[in-house]
């Protein structure tokens, strides 16, 4: 078995060019580095080094052991970096799954942070359904998820993230527009465009119920985005996540808050029973950031 240390000192030789000049680069003494390489060519079986006048000249055989020697640290070289890479910035990749609100505008700014910290980043970005969602985060497909509450996932970490009160969303022009607040009852008979199964639609409904109302859902859209052109387009009134619908600046809607108060929950998501890389923390430090910041806290 060869010493490794043996093998930092015959580099070292090489390097320098003789025994004496590798002691005192090492700065240790020119006998250690005499017997470490004499017990090194035993082991090996054959020469390393003519000696003679203070030099240490290779032999073929020595030039030849060299060369795999340098081979062999480069490969150690790499590891090291490797290691370090790891340790600095994880694996360099992730995977997310979010919801449609926060996908367009918070998460890539977040990411963006988490860019100019580590460049050369792997992010794979999905934006599934929430139940989807949920079922990543518990099978570990993906590191962390932005989803509304769902029961039934045991094998997930589910911690709060943001809390929103939805608005209304009218047409610029509509009589409510004019209002400060728009109630439930104020949408009564009123035509209303409803959101998909796993959007804040449930909860809409049971607000309405709970008021005794009943509601004219004349239209459907899944997204949010959706809503809000339709309304831009007389078409409706919609209830919606404000986080989205800000966005939409450029149509000629009016976002007017809605009462009694719906509250729209997101949780972040994590694997259960899995250590979080330190990417991922990062990311999440990043996240929570823009969230400050977006919400004015």
């Amino acid at each position: 078995m060869i010493n490794p240390a043996h093998l930092d000192l015959f580099r070292a030789v090489i390097r320098h060019g003789g025994m004496t000049r590798a002691a005192q680069a090492l700065g240790i003494g020119q006998p250690h580095v005499s017997r470490a390489i004499a017990q090194l060519e035993a082991d090996l079986g054959f020469p390393l080094f003519v000696r003679g006048h203070g030099s240490a000249i290779p032999t073929q055989e020595g030039e030849a052991f060299a060369h795999e020697v340098v081979q062999t640290f480069a490969g150690l070289d790499h590891l090291d970096h490797a290691a370090r890479r790891i340790r600095e910035r994880g694996t360099g990749s992730l995977r997310i799954a979010c919801q449609p609100s926060l996908a367009s505008r918070l998460l890539p700014r977040a990411l963006r942070r988490l860019d100019a910290e580590s460049p050369g980043l792997r992010v794979s970005v999905h934006v599934p359904s929430p139940d989807t969602i949920w079922s990543w985060a518990a099978s570990g497909q993906c590191d962390l998820g932005l989803a509304r509450p769902r029961s039934g996932y045991a094998a997930v970490e589910a911690e709060p993230f943001l809390n929103l009160a939805a608005v209304c969303a009218l047409p610029r022009r509509h009589a409510l527009a004019a209002r400060r607040v728009v109630t439930v009852t104020d949408l009564a008979g009123l035509p209303l465009i409803a959101g998909g199964s796993g959007s804040v639609q449930p909860a809409v409904e049971a607000v309405f119920a709970a008021a005794g109302v009943t509601p004219h859902f004349a239209l459907m859209a899944e997204y949010t985005a959706a809503r809000c052109g339709l309304v831009a387009q007389g078409l409706g009134i919609a209830i919606v996540d404000p986080l989205p619908a800000r966005e939409l600046s450029g149509l000629p809607i009016v976002l007017r808050p809605f009462r009694p108060a719906l509250q729209i929950e997101t949780l972040l998501l994590r694997p259960a029973g899995r250590p979080t890389s330190r990417l991922a923390e990062r990311l999440i430090d990043h996240l929570k950031a823009e969230r400050d910041a977006l919400v004015g806290r």
